[in-house]
């Protein structure tokens, strides 16, 4: 078709075929050479704007100079399929080259020189003595690892051991060696301020390193090696993470890919915002996170600069507090400035700010002060930007922080007491009246304190000062009586409307995870009025937030009437967070009212598609199957803190727009330090069908009840109905469905018949479904409901199997 076939045909066609060939070959060698390996005495330049280029034999990889703007250039490795050219590794990233000219050449005498346009040489890998002249060739690896070899091919230096922000699968990380982030903001290439790496005390580590501090910030700096799940007791200090998306670390740090298992493409990559990261490219040539150190990302030190504050909106984002402005837009890690210049010896007011942290830099720490007592340190000491002020954790006993400089600002709902900034008194910090944040039972106020006055004891005005500090001594009483009243409520309430003290950036934080009063969630369910539904840990209502998020509210049972109970576990609620998990916006702690809001699931639970007469393909059943069990492995191996769900069931299982299942209630569950002595308990737990028996063998309960429970829940799955329920015969119970289907399905695994995995699934499939798939999720379901909890698998190696299928 369009084609003139007499043309073709006649005799001139070789000669076509020869200017062809040669249009073609000149074309191509205007644009770009692709080599698999630079020989000596060869190079690779930037000419009209088109690079030479190394690939790795599969096309995964590409080595050559990665252009940004109009004229800069780094000698680069990227991954050749994704969308935008994703740089793993770079020679100069500190220092472009101006293009046109620019090149990169194993020379003849055996050595690799990166030389900017004017021949000046920018970069030169080290190599020893003994074998820098028998370089033979480069070459780029389907690992990524760029490697230049010598005449017997052994390799004489690799990128691998040199690596700058992101490390790749077999990637061994070793003493010495650095991940350091890339400047903000997407381009910049330069090395950034956050860095991953091994610690003098053998223990892996994010620190940010900036202008003004360095801090260590990763794992929790509160907590010691020990606590945190490491060891400072080993010496070989080396990491790696394979294919399958399984990280180790010879200080016990271990995680896994949420997707975890052969097939895409992975990176770990310290990016800009000092967050460690696992990349995962899927086939659209995007990236998607599996694994991040920090969900919590206003825990990473120098994200708002000296001054700021981190707050969830509920993405986090850096305000400035009162008095102070932002220094450049742009870039947050600059920090806030005051407005004002405060000398030793004006008076001052203190600017009250519930729930804020700023991490390190104590003048001072006392115990058991008064609040006075505390603010007067400050006041006395030129140094002092602020004081925090707090109950002791579990404790009536008071604590106080006089601080010098203000790095790292953190508001949480979870950070009890609150901070207090030093202001001159002419610094204007009115809000308009409708600004209001999560505040204490304490409103907030901005108190006036004057200090070091010039006529402080001028005899002229003795009489006016004696009735100020009367009435100021007065104030301070009645304030100092109504915390001690007010002391315990301070920790457990949630704050009330909002003085003029902070500026409109603080708004925020209303819609991250927080504490609401039940006045709100009354108003957002109107007053309770549609239920969701109902079961052993409580009620489920639907309301709307003032920002007009649809969540689901649920009022829980009188078990968590105790503050202790509640207060432990929603605060290891705040740091779960997993796609296959229900997200939990935010809890309500008021009087004996104790409730938790979490996000709506369109679809509802598992057991109304499941069991109605409704339909789930074969393609959703196999998306659930696997989303179950990544949400109850993420619970059991890769939460700081040991979580069993304890009542896995459909019910518990919510379904989004996509069928993507969700696992709710996973906080109200047996919560401890994995493998410590709490790692067992007794107390009964859990819904009738779905229990493992050890519950009623009275034998400590562990990880393998949750595998019980998904056992049932994936043979439920396959045979769409509840197998949980007993069969009668003659109006007698003899024997629970699940009994029976697993007697039948092993008898006729063991026969071999070849129909049997047709008798064992949901006729409504009607043949629509994976063989393989099934009759793998069957044997999985079979080997999770053993009686000997000891042969039962562990919720990882579930999730392999299946990836597997």
């Amino acid at each position: 078709m369009g084609y003139d076939h007499q043309a073709i045909s006649s005799p001139n066609f070789p000669s076509f075929l020869i200017f062809c060939f040669i249009t073609v070959f000149f074309y191509s060698s205007a644009t770009a050479k692709t080599l698999n390996t630079l020989q000596r005495g060869s190079s690779l330049s930037v000419k009209n704007d088109v690079s030479d280029f190394l690939t790795s034999p599969d096309n995964s990889f590409t080595c050559g100079f990665y252009g940004v703007g109009t004229n800069a250039y780094w000698f680069s490795i990227w991954f050749t399929h994704s969308r935008d050219r994703t740089v793993i590794w770079m020679a100069n990233r500190n220092r472009p080259v101006n293009g046109l000219g620019s090149r990169t050449s194993l020379t003849r005498d055996g050595s690799m020189v990166l030389t900017d346009v004017d021949g000046i040489q920018v970069w030169s890998p080290d190599l020893n003595s003994t074998s820098a002249n028998l370089a033979e060739r480069a070459e780029l690896l389907n690992s990524g690892n760029l490697v230049l070899r010598g005449p017997q091919g052994e390799i004489l230096w690799q990128s691998f051991d040199f690596p700058t922000n992101t490390l790749l699968p077999n990637q061994l990380f070793t003493k010495g060696m650095k991940l350091v982030s890339n400047l903000l903001g997407r381009g910049n290439f330069g090395s950034g301020y956050y860095s991953f790496y091994f610690d003098n005390d053998n223990v892996l580590r994010l620190m940010y390193d900036g202008p003004d501090i360095s801090s260590l910030y990763w794992p929790n700096p509160g907590y010691s090696v020990f606590d945190n799940g490491r060891t400072n007791y080993n010496s070989s200090r080396i990491a790696v993470f394979d294919d399958l998306g399984r990280f180790l670390s010879s200080d016990l740090w271990r995680f896994r890919a949420s997707d975890m298992g052969l097939g895409p493409k992975r990176r770990l990559t310290i990016d800009y915002d000092g967050n460690l990261r696992l990349y995962s490219l899927n086939s659209t040539g995007f990236w998607a996170v599996t694994w991040e150190a920090l969900i919590q990302r206003c825990r990473v030190h120098g994200i708002c600069g000296r001054n700021g504050i981190c707050v969830y909106t509920p993405e986090p984002k850096c305000s400035c507090p009162p008095g102070y402005e932002v220094l450049d837009k742009t870039n947050w890690n600059k920090g806030c400035i005051p407005k004002f210049n405060l000398t030793c010896s004006e008076p001052v007011k203190f600017l009250k700010i519930p729930n804020v942290d700023f991490f390190g830099f104590d003048l001072k720490f006392m115990e058991s002060i008064t609040f006075s007592a505390c603010r007067k340190l400050c006041v006395d000491d030129c140094r002092c930007q602020a004081f925090r002020y707090k109950l002791a954790e579990k404790s009536t006993t008071t604590l106080c922080y006089t601080k010098n400089a203000l790095f790292n600002g953190h508001k949480s709902p979870f950070y009890p007491g609150s901070l207090y900034f030093k202001l001159p008194l002419h610094v204007d910090t009115s809000l308009p009246a409708k600004l209001s944040v999560t505040g204490s039972c304490m409103d907030n106020e901005t108190m006036a304190v004057v200090v070091g006055s010039a006529s402080m004891y001028d005899k002229k005005t003795k009489r006016m000062r004696w009735v100020y500090l009367y009435s100021f001594a007065s104030a301070v009483g009645v304030v100092e009586f109504f915390f001690i009243v007010s002391g315990w409520c301070l920790l457990f309430r949630r704050r009330g409307a909002v003085a003029p003290t902070l500026q409109d950036d603080f708004r925020r934080i209303s819609s991250h995870f927080r504490m609401y009063l039940s006045s709100e969630l009354k108003k957002a369910t109107q007053n309770f009025k549609e239920e969701l539904g109902r079961g052993s840990s409580g009620v489920v209502y639907k309301g709307v937030l003032e920002d007009q998020r649809v969540v689901a509210v649920k009022k829980l049972g009188d078990i968590y009437h105790a503050e202790d109970v509640f207060w432990a576990e929603v605060t290891t609620i705040e740091k779960i967070h997993h796609m296959n998990l229900v997200r939990t916006w935010g809890f309500c702690s008021e009087n004996k009212h104790r409730l938790l809001i979490t996000e709506y699931i369109e679809n509802g639970s598992l057991d109304k598609h499941l069991f109605s007469p409704g339909f789930l393909a074969w393609k959703e059943r196999l998306k659930v199957a696997m989303g179950i069990a990544k949400g109850l492995a993420y619970l059991h191996h890769e939460c700081l803190e040991w979580v069993i769900h304890c009542d896995v069931k459909p019910e518990n299982v919510l379904l989004d727009s996509d069928f993507e299942p969700k696992i709710a209630d996973f906080g109200l569950a047996k919560l401890s330090q994995r493998g410590g002595r709490g790692s067992e308990f007794s107390q009964m737990r859990g819904t009738k069908g779905y229990m493992a028996p050890e519950w009623a063998s009275n034998l400590p309960i562990t990880a393998k009840v949750d595998v019980y429970s998904y056992g049932v829940v994936i043979l439920e799955i396959v045979k769409g109905i509840r197998l949980s329920n007993w069969v009668t015969e003659d109006d007698e119970e003899i024997e629970t469905e699940m009994t029976r289907f697993i007697r039948v399905a092993k008898h006729r695994i063991q026969s071999g018949e070849e129909s049997w995995i047709e008798d064992m699934l949901d006729p409504r499939l009607d043949g629509e479904y994976n063989r393989n798939q099934a009759a793998k999720m069957i044997k999985i379901g079979i080997s999770c409901v053993e009686e000997d909890r000891s042969k039962r698998p562990t919720m990882d190696a579930i999730v392999q199997m299946l990836l597997e299928c």
